[in-house]
């Protein structure tokens, strides 16, 4: 069976390595020339997508990768002294297995252990999908294909193409992220430096294998702002309107950022859709179930979600009729689980007042008196809070696995 994916960032590719080796023929495209080389975040790995990553054997170029930020010290506007944090006592508590890692970092360990089995089209896009597979590229080419699978991003094309206009199933909730990469002119090594306001957050970390570093901002809005998500010039004009004027590092950091290439941003949305599937078309990771990024752990979500969907295609021996609501079912929990703790995380990572700044200085304090077996305890209480990730279990797709046909030279 042939099966076209859309994206090949996180997802596209993690769905590449499952559907090739369970026999599928698979073809990946991907609107940019290359590889995104956009500067990216630190996303996190918990448990189960840990677990699956050891499973496709990239665990060890993952974790050659870590970021290693261990500290981080928190500033806070009108605060005499930083506070410090070592990250271990919250990571730890989160989940007993987990790796940071810059997303292109792993987007390109993914894709290194798949392009050898896969098809991987770069600089196209795909322009319609009829109700057979036949589908149409914007360069004007028409293939057929048994399967298509959108793993293009939050603001997926293919969703667009199958289910319609994005502002019906996107939810905003409340805040924005920008990230951008800045030289490390902090000589940050194994530490993130931040401040945080009433309403914003501005921080400045590296990784141990980088020369540069990565400037991110989370910040609240009372309303959605007026903006085009590929309007670069707009996003960064929206930036110094919010963070003008502010003092610390953000002035330097706002300089780098209009210099800058390697930009993001964007609004911190759910997607929320009845289904993920419409007739041979379905989607996966941020297309079709983002939680919210930055606050809902989507790049683990994203991880286990392709294990899931190319597992039970294989199960199914392809059917897509009967695969497709597996998937759904397999996954539908955790979802709906990281749905809830992204709304959640969203309004208290980011500080509403003075007295939520006073807070969170004091719970840093707190957190870094206490010992680390005592917070671990603590989170482990329940599974619907920070060890959300730890509690799922993915099914076994071991037994359904074919030999892989010779790689392509």
């Amino acid at each position: 069976m042939r099966v076209l994916v859309s994206g090949a960032s996180v997802t596209g590719p993690a769905l590449a390595y499952w559907l090739a080796k369970y026999g599928f023929e698979v073809t990946v495209v991907e609107r940019a020339p290359a590889l995104r080389k956009s500067g990216g975040h630190a996303v996190d790995l918990f448990r189960p997508a840990m677990d699956i990553v050891e499973k496709m054997g990239v665990l060890e170029p993952i974790l050659a990768k870590k970021t290693g930020t261990d500290w981080l010290r928190l500033h806070r506007e009108g605060g005499a002294r930083p506070v410090e944090l070592e990250l271990r006592r919250i990571l730890t508590a989160v989940s007993d297995r987990h790796v940071e890692i810059m997303r292109d970092d792993l987007s390109e360990v993914l894709y290194d252990a798949t392009r050898r089995d896969a098809d991987y089209v770069f600089g196209d896009s795909i322009a319609s999908i009829s109700e057979d597979g036949e589908v149409r590229f914007d360069s004007g080419r028409e293939e057929r294909f048994d399967l298509v699978i959108g793993a293009d991003g939050l603001h997926s094309n293919v969703r667009r193409l199958t289910f319609g206009p994005e502002e019906r199933f996107a939810t905003w909730i409340g805040a924005y992220l920008a990230v951008a990469s800045v030289p490390n002119f902090l000589g940050l090594d194994g530490r993130m430096e931040a401040m945080a306001g009433e309403g914003w957050m501005a921080a400045v970390y590296s990784a141990a294998h980088m020369d540069d570093a990565r400037a991110g901002f989370l910040f609240r809005t009372p309303e959605p702002l007026d903006y085009h998500y590929r309007d670069v010039a707009r996003q960064k004009e929206l930036l110094r309107e919010r963070f003008g004027g502010l003092g610390w590092q953000v002035p330097r950091i706002l300089d780098e950022v209009d210099r800058t290439p390697a930009f993001y941003f964007d609004s911190i949305t759910q997607l929320r859709l009845d289904s993920w599937s419409r007739g041979r078309v379905t989607l996966a990771g941020d297309a079709g179930y983002c939680p919210g990024p930055a606050v809902g752990g989507s790049t683990s979500l994203a991880v286990v979600g392709a294990y899931v969907l190319a597992g039970e295609l294989a199960a199914h021996g392809g059917d897509h009729r009967a695969a497709f609501p597996a998937y759904e079912a397999e996954l539908g929990d955790y979802v709906r689980r990281s749905r809830s703790f992204a709304r959640r995380a969203a309004r208290g990572i980011v500080p509403g007042s003075r007295f939520d700044v006073w807070a969170l200085t004091q719970g840093v304090r707190l957190v870094n008196s206490l010992p680390v077996a005592l917070t671990r305890a603590a989170a482990k209480i329940s599974s619907k809070g920070v060890r959300l990730h730890d509690s799922i279990r993915p099914k076994d797709y071991a037994a359904l696995a074919r030999p892989v046909t010779p790689s392509r030279p």
